[in-house]
């Protein structure tokens, strides 16, 4: 026999065409996911870099696990109606298997371009 706590939470998730119960249930699995995705407490940045321009930017940041991000965009067709953002970059980290894993990606145009040697290629 259910615990008399599990059938009114059954009871309430039951009841999600009410809007505030979707509404509330929607908050809590972001939350839920927010928490999980957090970094952990134990890493610490060893270098982070910025450098923002009116058409232009770069970042460079490493942490003490080992993730490094690259990235530098510009705009490119200045002042036209094909004006777009270019932007190149790369990113890595240390997967659970111990194994460093790096992509490197141009994003314009043409669209997400990622390779890496972990990555198939079309």
């Amino acid at each position: 026999m259910p615990q008399p706590n599990s059938i009114v939470i059954f009871e309430y998730l039951n009841d999600l065409h009410n809007p505030f119960n979707m509404k509330f249930l929607i908050v809590f699995v972001a939350l839920f996911a927010l928490a999980l995705a957090a970094p952990s407490a134990d890493v610490q940045t060893l270098r982070s870099e910025s450098e923002v321009g009116p058409e232009s930017y770069k970042y460079a940041l490493e942490t003490s696990d080992g993730t490094n991000k690259v990235e530098e965009g510009h705009l490119t067709n200045v002042g036209s109606e094909n004006e777009a953002i270019a932007v190149k970059g790369s990113f890595s980290f240390v997967a659970d298997d111990g194994q460093t894993y790096t992509v490197n990606y141009i994003a314009d145009e043409n669209g997400f371009q990622p390779s890496g040697a972990h990555l198939p290629v079309v």
